[in-house]
């Protein structure tokens, strides 16, 4: 009997749903190996989707957030920071803007902090390790690691390449012309704000509120012009830097003015500063004595008295004062450093410099009224300019006689220096009292702030006075040849422990060039000189600041346009002569 014939296999019955999802992924009779195939490749796309959205996303957040965080603080930039230039009066640039970098860091997206650390401080060796490592623990997302670091120093550190840490270019602030105008120009903080001289002005008068509106743009901003000459100014530095060491003095300081328009064209205060490094204008010994400091200006002050008197038509030029001895006032004792032992006329009194005459022209005017005229010289209350540094004067409180007697030659009150050199200039242009300034001032600017504050004839004779102490007086080693210079010296004794000391004096020389028709003023102070050989154990005026004025003046003369004029008769005869009245 043969076998039965074998049943073919039954394939098991495959549920609805695969074969649906197998008809969609393979389509209809595929072999094995095709479906193999489709399931690697599934697979790679798979993976490479995944590892391009991966690395996609590290890019966008090592690029992504730099590039948002340099917008954000680039225009934090042109708000906070932008400062227009500030240039001389011919255009000279004094303060400029630069570009540089400065390192910042995301604490948030530094992956090793102490890495980071360690490489950073390794290549900008100035970096404060511990000062860093505060910085970057936090969870900030933006801190500052180093303000302005250098084109090497930001190249090494990309050299790194370590995430978080990036750069911005911001505004910094440079003086081209170095300690040269310091005091003037003044200084900037890190975010370049004003913190000091015209600097700080500038913020003041706008600029501040122009940032924070978003304003203040490079592009907008249209340089500031001041009155200062950056030539006159470097040959007056010049020469007190060499009287400051030739005198052994403490400190030596100068102003150069526009009597007509009451320009600064040049001012110098030494000990002065690098406005390029800061550190050094927080020295307490580098302020700015003409305008920070008030000082006894000692017989400057003569000029006052004299011209106070000569107003009043009370006393003329050849009126006499009695100088045969010492004035004793109370307990005090008046005395003259050359006494005369004789009657001695107005004239002698200036250019022999007379204390005792100053006190007896005073006397003869009255308390009242002699407060009255140096108060009307703006003498008596702080002398504000643009430089927002000043000091009000020390006055007396109860202002008695005595007072009288010893202001008038220059003791017992204190001014800013440049309050006096505001006063002296009334004295000699006319008889107009001008406010000082540092900005450039057309000659009908100053006419509208002028203000007539003693007698054109007065003005006359005290230009023949000044001229006369150059040509017989006190002032006869400044008359540099050709430019008709007079001038009036100071040697202020200086109080230590409540008493004047005798060795420790301030001296000043004020100059007027030309005396027949005034342009310039300049001053000159010496702070504690020191007798040498050449002026034979003399520390007055005469002996160092004179000199040293007359060698300011022929240095700056040419450069301001005042022309040399030789044979030129005396003062009697020149200025006088012009006076409609002649005593």
């Amino acid at each position: 009997m043969s076998p039965a014939p074998a049943k073919p296999t039954e394939k098991p019955t495959e549920p609805w749903r695969q074969r649906l999802i197998r008809s969609l992924l393979y389509g209809r009779n595929v072999d094995r190996a095709a479906k193999a195939r489709a399931r690697v490749g599934l697979a790679m796309l798979a993976f490479t989707s995944v590892y391009v959205l991966i690395g996609g996303r590290l890019v966008m957040f090592a690029i992504g957030a730099d590039a948002h965080s340099a917008r954000r603080a680039a225009s934090q930039e042109v708000v906070a920071t932008a400062r227009p230039d500030i240039v001389d009066r011919n255009g000279a640039i004094l303060a400029t803007d630069v570009k540089a970098a400065s390192l910042f860091g995301e604490p948030r997206r530094i992956i090793d902090k102490d890495e980071a650390i360690e490489l950073l401080t390794a290549t900008v060796p100035d970096l404060d390790e511990a000062e860093v490592r505060e910085r970057l623990r936090t969870r900030k997302g933006f801190v500052w690691l180093k303000r302005e670091v250098t084109a090497k120093q930001q190249q090494d550190i990309h050299k790194l390449g370590i995430p978080g840490i990036g750069f911005l270019r911001e505004n910094k602030r440079v003086y081209p012309t170095g300690n040269e105008v310091a005091h003037l120009i003044g200084l900037v903080n890190i975010d370049n704000q004003g913190i000091a001289g015209m600097e700080k002005w500038l913020d003041n008068q706008g600029l501040a509120d122009l940032h924070r509106a978003g304003f203040a743009t490079d592009r907008l901003q249209k340089p500031i012009e001041l009155s200062i000459d950056l030539r006159v100014e470097h040959a007056l530095r010049d020469e007190l830097l060499k009287a400051k060491e030739k005198y052994h003095t403490k400190a030596a300081s100068g102003i150069v003015s526009n009597v007509k328009t009451g320009e600064i064209v040049a001012m110098v205060s030494l000990p002065d500063f690098d406005p390029n490094n800061p550190k050094e204008a927080h020295d307490p010994d580098r302020i700015n004595r003409l305008t920070t400091g008030v000082y006894e200006m000692g017989s400057t002050f003569k000029a006052f008295t004299l011209a106070m008197a000569l107003d009043s038509g009370k006393i003329n030029l050849n009126t006499s004062w009695d100088a045969r001895g010492n004035l004793h006032y109370g307990k005090f004792t008046i005395h003259d450093s050359h006494p005369l032992g004789r009657f001695i006329n107005t004239k002698e009194v200036f250019t022999y410099s007379s204390n005792i005459g100053a006190a007896r022209i005073a006397l003869g005017q009255g308390v009242e009224a002699h407060k009255a005229f140096l108060g009307k010289m703006g003498q008596l209350t702080r002398l504000r300019t643009e430089l927002p540094e000043s000091a009000a004067p020390l006055v007396p409180r109860r202002w008695g006689e005595l007072n009288t007697v010893t202001i008038a030659f220059g003791q017992g009150m204190s001014v800013a220096p440049l309050q006096a050199v505001m006063g002296i200039n009334s004295l000699v242009n006319g008889g107009y009292l001008i406010p000082p300034t540092f900005m450039k001032r057309t000659p009908e600017e100053a006419a509208a702030l002028a203000k007539k504050v003693i007698k054109t004839e007065t003005s006359d004779k005290m230009r023949f006075l000044m001229r006369l102490n150059a040509e017989i007086g006190t002032a006869k080693t400044a008359d540099v040849k050709g430019y008709y210079v007079g001038g009036k010296t100071g040697t202020s004794e200086k109080v230590i422990n409540g008493r004047y000391a005798k060795k420790r004096v301030l001296n000043s020389f004020t100059a007027i060039m030309p005396c027949d028709d005034p342009k310039y003023q300049i001053l000159i102070m010496l702070d504690e000189p020191q007798a040498i050989p050449e002026t034979k154990g003399f520390i007055t005026s005469g002996w160092n600041a004179v000199p040293t004025g007359g060698k300011v003046i022929e240095r700056i003369a040419p450069l301001l346009g005042v022309e040399p004029r030789f044979d030129l008769p005396p003062s009697e005869r020149l200025i006088l002569a012009a006076s409609r009245t002649t005593q």
